[in-house]
């Protein structure tokens, strides 16, 4: 049974839509099965001007949403791609505010189940000195992807964290399938008892 798990990254013009924040980009990635098999990018056009920091931090410009697709068609195509499938972010909380609101704007639902990277690097990675995306990703030795602050590039190396972390899972614990339901159970287990959590989800030993 092959299991898909749509990781997001959105950029904005703030840290969140009740303080009139907007997003400005959004892209998806695909991962079925811990492999990459289709990507979704679109910069979206708000009607809200972007201030000069978030420029400076995204390089994503008022002249580059004006000639950008409407927000409303880029979100209904958005959640046409990922269509039922179970939601993943680095840093989830900021995530899933925008796309729920995002899709609200296109008059869509958003019924998506989020699991962290965030949360769950820092049960499965305890040691590591910072759990932010680039500096957990130069960690554990992935890949970068692109520029910083991008959707798509955060987007991939945030779904390249993600299977980092199923693969350590059957590896080092012996978790058969550490799919998004358990990743959603892992990432709200205190810390102290993430091993006693993991080796109850082992599976047993063969003589």
């Amino acid at each position: 049974m092959r299991s898909t798990i749509a990781v997001i990254d959105f950029e904005t013009t703030g840290m969140t839509p009740a303080q009139g924040a907007r997003a400005t980009e959004v892209a998806i990635v695909l991962v079925q099965d811990g492999q990459v098999v289709d990507r979704f990018q679109s910069l979206m056009r708000i009607g809200v001007w972007i201030p000069p920091f978030i420029t400076q931090l995204t390089g994503i410009t008022n002249a580059m949403v004006a000639e950008a697709p409407a927000a409303e068609s880029v979100m209904r195509d958005a959640a046409r791609f990922v269509g039922d499938a179970p939601m993943v972010a680095h840093n989830a909380a900021f995530d899933s505010k925008f796309w729920g609101h995002e899709l609200a704007h296109a008059d869509l639902p958003a019924p998506h189940a989020f699991a962290c990277t965030v949360l769950l690097s820092r049960r499965l990675y305890p040691h590591a000195p910072s759990h932010k995306l680039g500096h957990i990703v130069d960690h554990l030795g992935l890949p970068r992807a692109g520029r910083a602050h991008r959707a798509l590039a955060d987007a991939e190396m945030a779904a390249s964290l993600l299977t980092r972390m199923q693969h350590d899972l059957r590896a080092r614990w012996r978790v058969e399938r550490p799919d998004h339901a358990l990743l959603s159970t892992l990432q709200r287990c205190a810390k102290p008892k993430v091993g006693q959590f993991l080796a109850g989800c082992a599976a047993p030993l063969v003589a």
